[in-house]
Formats: structure tokens, C-alpha cells, sequence
């Protein structure tokens, strides 16, 4: 902050300059001025925040540079010293906008306390001033977002003008006018950034971004949590998509970072930037398939519309086995393939990807749920996928899976017979085959007819009672709650001869299958 002494006594003048020390004060003391013309010649270059002058100078006197620094100035702050003890003069003074009116007969203390009032009062209305420019941009920012999104944090009423919004866009040249009074094209990208680690070091990365963006190109931009949304004023066709490769190649090697960019088609409207909003949005969601680097509009997601969103019976399968496995390795594997085989489907959106990737969770519980079957386990609820943008679908995958398949085990290995309730999972997951004893065995790894005993003396059942009790249970939980073929089911629960299950189903149920649906069904 910076003062300046006006006084046409030379000793006033330099017995202000020595006996206070400005620096300590806070304050640059620029070179005095000996008259009221001399201080007016200098001001506007120098801009001092404070002035000290003398009231009674030749030519000009000290009220009258007050109006006329004031008109200029409008935010000095004006300390006026007079060797007169004249209240008129100090009246007229206060009127004039000083700050304070002191005698020069007044000691230092008296000076420095003018002085850091002064000081205080412009520190007050810089901090006014940055609350509200700051209220303002952040009044823009919001409709801003409302201009793009249609909502948004704190969202302006309707009736509130976007005038604001279109002088900023003015102001930054992205709003120009071209051949024909028509406007320039314009265009909304969303910008992403990755390399620099997560938490602060993100938020530093797309901070240093939207800087970078700012300097390379004619647009205006909104910093939000994960992206910058950024409004660009573009050339038509190769030019524009160009201007956007250069900035990214700039962000990129100057950052040390991956850059993933989505840009919408360009407009000619403000109004119409809302639907480039919406482009760019929809395509920054490919991020999670595209990876985390390169630029792409809309022409890359045409092909798109969409993969499958259910996994299949042999998929099924082939996760409850590596489940009961309780390999890591395999499981990790599995989910790798999976996940790759989506990705190079050249038809797979975000969308179908994770209904995909959830069809496979939502698999793996219900697995679990059949698993722990007539066991006093509370069931766990299906997790979610997570699809932030720095997460990998695979990784994802294996994480849920994993902590299924461990689940599993660490309840059946709190048994006595841990290899029993895994054979019992093994026989669930199968009753469709030909289950032999020796096949069950072979899986948990006991020797046959050791397991047959031990099979017995924990479950009250034979091998055999017990495959015919499951899939009893089974082919009745089917007729209740489907309308499936007497045939169909059959075959689901391992009987190739409709004929053998009728009968095996009546002696175990009491009723045949056509019957036992129709009584259920009352």
C-alpha cells in the first residue's frame, strides 16, 4: 500500500518522511511533492492509497486536490495537515471525502493512527470489494450451470435474467460476431485429468488445467468436482477440433498428466449450448471405456447402442465354481476376461457395461444366498458398482466378487465339517448333471467313502436321500413360482425321464407335480 506526503515546507515534508517509519507501518512511502500541481502531475501514475497533505499550499490548496484526487481516485484515502486551527476549513475538508483533519502541531502517534485508519479503511473496502466480486462470480457461475444443465448448486429462479452470463461470454470472446452479423460458432467440452494421485493433488491438477485452458483458448470454464466444464469459441469442422488438440497436447506436457477430453457439436446459439452440454456430458461418460486419455466427439459414440446387460447361464456357472474354488488368482483372471471381453465390444455404452458388470454381482450374492441356505446367516445386501471416473470396471468387479467368495468361506470354515458344507454348495450349484459321489468327492478333496459317512452322521441323510431331497425342494420352489413345463423342470433338477421324476417327485411331495402347482396355487 503506498502514501504520498504533499507539502510545500521542505522541513514538514522531510520531518514526515524521517521520524515515522512507513515500512513499518505497512505502507511504501513514494517520493514526496511540494505542491498541489506537482502531486496531480504524478497521481495517476503512481496511484497512491493514501495522501498526507498540507491544507495551505501556493496555487492550488489541500481541499481543492482532495475534489480533485477524489474525482480521479475515487477509493484515496485523504489525511489533511494544517498548521490552522480552523473548523470551517475542517469541515469543508470532511465534505470533501478526507479521512481525517489533523494540526501539524500533532506528534507521530497522533499521524500514525490517522494513518492506520486510513490504511484500515481501504484494507475494508478491498475486502468488501473481493466479497463482492466474489458473490458475483459465484451468482454467475451458477447461471452459468443452469445455462448448461438446466440445475446446479444454489440455481438462479426463472424469471432471472442470463445477462450476465452473456457479457461474460462477451468479455472472453467467446460470443463473436461473423460474416453476416451470424454468431461464431461455440461448443461446451468437458475436460478430465489424471496422473497426479487423488484428494488435494486432484483438485490442484484440474485447478492448473482450467489455468492452461484459460490461456490457450477463447472460452470461459467452471471448475466442478471431478471436471472443467469449459465454453469455447471454435472454427467450424478440423479447425475447431484442432484448437482443442493443441490445448490438450499443451495440458499434457506441461502437467506431466493424462487429458480426457469430450466435446460437444458446435452451435451458433447461446441458447443451443445447452444441447452441446448435454453431448459432451453423455460422451464423458465413455470415459470409463475409452480410458483416461485423448479427445472425442460425438462421431466416436455413433456406433454405440449398447451391449449386453445380462450375463449368461455358462458365465453363471463358470463364477459359482471359481466362487466354491476360493481361488483369488482364478477369480481375478475371470473377472480380467470379462470385463476385456465388454470393453472391445465395439456396441457396449457405460450404461449396458455396468447393468452388465451388476448382473454378475447380483449372481454372485444370490450364489452366496443359495450357499448359506438353512443356515441362521443374515443375508448380505448386493454392493453397487462404483463408476467414478477413475475407477477400473475390472478391478471393481474383482473387489465385489472377492469379498463374496470370502465371505463364503470364512463362514463354512467357522465348521466342524467345513468340507461338508462346501460339498453341499458344490451339489446345489449341479443338480441339473449327474452327481456321483465320487465327483463330490474329487471337489472337496476326501476320499469317497469317507466322505459318504461322515456325510451321513452330519446331515441325517444319505449321499443319495439328500441329492433326491434338494432336488425335490428345488423342482417345488420352480412350480410355485413359474410357469414352466413339468418337462423343463425336469431337466433343470437332473431327471432326463419326466416319467421317473413324476413319481419320485409324488412320493417325496405327496402329490404329483401338476397337482402339487395346483393346490399351491389356491
Amino acid at each position: 500500500m503506498k502514501i504520498m506526503i504533499i507539502d510545500d515546507e521542505v522541513i514538514i515534508r522531510t520531518g514526515l518522511c524521517t521520524v515515522i517509519d512507513w515500512k513499518e507501518l505497512g505502507l511504501t512511502l513514494l517520493e514526496p511533492a511540494e505542491s498541489a500541481e506537482e502531486a496531480l502531475e504524478r497521481i495517476p501514475a503512481e496511484k497512491p492509497h493514501i495522501v498526507l497533505t498540507d491544507i495551505r499550499m501556493p496555487g492550488m490548496d489541500g481541499i481543492q486536490l482532495a475534489k480533485e484526487i477524489k474525482s480521479y481516485l475515487p477509493d484515496t484515502e485523504i489525511v489533511i495537515l494544517t498548521g490552522y486551527d480552523d473548523f470551517a476549513y475542517a469541515q469543508q475538508a470532511l465534505r470533501e471525502g478526507v479521512t481525517d483533519y489533523l494540526l501539524k502541531t500533532s506528534g507521530p502517534e497522533e499521524i500514525i493512527k490517522a494513518a492506520m485508519k486510513a490504511k484500515k479503511n481501504i484494507l475494508d473496502k478491498w475486502e468488501s470489494m473481493k466479497q463482492k466480486t466474489e458473490q458475483a462470480a459465484a451468482m454467475r457461475n451458477q447461471l452459468f450451470e443452469r445455462m448448461l444443465t438446466g440445475s446446479g448448486e444454489g440455481a438462479a429462479p426463472v424469471d432471472i435474467s442470463m445477462a450476465p452470463v452473456r457479457d461474460w461470454l462477451e468479455q472472453n470472446q467467446v460470443i463473436r460476431e461473423g460474416p453476416g452479423g451470424s454468431c461464431q460458432p461455440m461448443r461446451v467440452t468437458l475436460v478430465g485429468a489424471s496422473g497426479w494421485g487423488e484428494g488435494t493433488s486432484s483438485s490442484l491438477l484440474l485447478g492448473a488445467v482450467e489455468n492452461i485452458l484459460s490461456d490457450l483458448l477463447p472460452c470461459v470454464t467452471l471448475l466442478k468436482k471431478d471436471k472443467v466444464i469449459v465454453v469455447s469459441q471454435t472454427d467450424e469442422g478440423l479447425t475447431g477440433t484442432r484448437q482443442l488438440e493443441k490445448a490438450i497436447h499443451r495440458m499434457r506436457d506441461t502437467l506431466k498428466c493424462a487429458v480426457f477430453a469430450a466435446a460437444g457439436d458446435t452451435t451458433t446459439s447461446v441458447e443451443d449450448l445447452q444441447r452441446s452440454y448435454k453431448e459432451a456430458e453423455n460422451l464423458y461418460s465413455f470415459r470409463i471405456l475409452f480410458g483416461d486419455q485423448g479427445l472425442f466427439t460425438t462421431s466416436d459414440i455413433e456406433r454405440c447402442v449398447g451391449g449386453r446387460t445380462v450375463c449368461s447361464q455358462k458365465e453363471e456357472s463358470e463364477l459359482s465354481a471359481i466362487l466354491m474354488s476360493n481361488d483369488a488368482v482364478q477369480l481375478r483372471r475371470w473377472s480380467n476376461e470379462i470385463v476385456r471381453e465388454q470393453m472391445e465390444d465395439t456396441k457396449v455404452t457405460p450404461a449396458t457395461l455396468r447393468a452388465f458388470l451388476q448382473s454378475i454381482v447380483i449372481v454372485a450374492h444370490r450364489w452366496l444366498d443359495r450357499a448359506m441356505e438353512n443356515r441362521n446367516v443374515e443375508k448380505r445386501g448386493v454392493q453397487l458398482l462404483s463408476f467414478e471416473p477413475d475407477t477400473k470396471p475390472h478391478e471393481e468387479l474383482f473387489k465385489l466378487l472377492l469379498s463374496v467368495m470370502n465371505a463364503f468361506h470364512e463362514l463354512v470354515s467357522d465348521s466342524r465339517y467345513s468340507y461338508i458344507h462346501r460339498a453341499i454348495v458344490y451339489i446345489r450349484e449341479h443338480l441339473d448333471q449327474h452327481l456321483t459321489l465320487q465327483q463330490v468327492a474329487k471337489f472337496v478333496h476326501l476320499n469317497p467313502n469317507y466322505l459318504s459317512e461322515v456325510f451321513k452322521k452330519e446331515m441325517g441323510l444319505s449321499y443319495i436321500e439328500f441329492i433326491t431331497q434338494e432336488r425335490m425342494n428345488r423342482a417345488a420352489n420352480i412350480l410355485r413360482s413359474t410357469d414352466k413345463k413339468v418337462s423343463e423342470i425336469a431337466l433343470e433338477v437332473g431327471y432326463e425321464d419326466m416319467k421317473y421324476f413324476s413319481q419320485q417327485f409324488k412320493k417325496y411331495m405327496g402329490r404329483t407335480p401338476s397337482e402339487f402347482r395346483q393346490f399351491s396355487n389356491y
